[in-house]
């Protein structure tokens, strides 16, 4: 496939309006899920630690937020610096939680818990994230902006597992939580990686972005 062609794909407002519909109803959807542990945490932990909990409708979110900019970007520094921190969080926090996520639910299963459908919704929803939070990399410009994301993803792991408001488990992965806090941090730094590999703007999508996409 030319490259050209799928940069003008998924660059063309009517499949950025598509992406952005789905990832906001999925980001709604997303906190609804974390509605419980949202709930347990405002009744028996301090509210400053409730925008901690819902790990990936938050990373959803950021992508959201991000494919908005992109169709409306913002004008003056200020804006371009907002823009591109949301841009960097949106990328490494989507691939993070997508492959945490995903990663989570098969060692559950591989530890005997049941995998239901609703689990094989999340892996296909969450795969989907990290997907295309790398497509998208590639026509954000954010790496400045990287260790600001570092620091807010590392910062995010440190509160979920010292103060315990890391993404309930399944059942049989109470007894792992040390493995699963090492694994998200690891993750933290991957994802890092793979942003800074994957963004950044090619010259023909600074050459795309100067031009009007039509809409067909």
């Amino acid at each position: 496939m030319p490259v050209h062609w799928f940069e003008r794909l998924f660059r063309h407002r009517g499949v950025m309006w598509l992406l952005f519909i789905v990832n906001f109803l999925g980001t709604i959807y997303g906190y609804i899920w974390y509605g419980n542990q949202l709930e347990f945490t405002a009744d028996n932990y301090p509210s400053w630690l409730l925008p901690f909990v819902p790990d990936s409708p938050t990373a959803s979110l950021f992508f959201t937020l991000a494919l908005l900019l992109l169709l409306y970007p913002p004008k003056g520094i200020k804006g371009t610096l907002v823009r591109e921190l949301i841009e960097a969080l949106a990328v490494v926090t989507s691939v993070k939680y997508g492959i945490w996520a995903v990663s989570i639910i098969f060692a559950g299963g591989y530890q005997g818990d049941t995998v239901s459908w609703r689990d094989w919704m999340l892996v296909v929803s969450h795969t989907g994230m990290a997907v295309e939070a790398l497509i998208y990399a590639r026509f954000f410009s954010f790496r400045r902006m990287l260790p600001m994301a570092l620091f807010w993803a590392f910062a995010n792991d440190m509160v979920d597992y010292s103060q315990g408001v890391f993404p309930w488990l399944p059942d049989v992965l109470e007894d792992n939580v040390n493995e699963v806090q090492y694994f998200t941090i690891g993750l933290t730094f991957l994802s890092t990686a793979a942003a800074w590999l994957s963004g950044g703007r090619s010259r023909r999508a600074e050459r795309l972005d100067r031009q009007p996409i039509r809409q067909r």
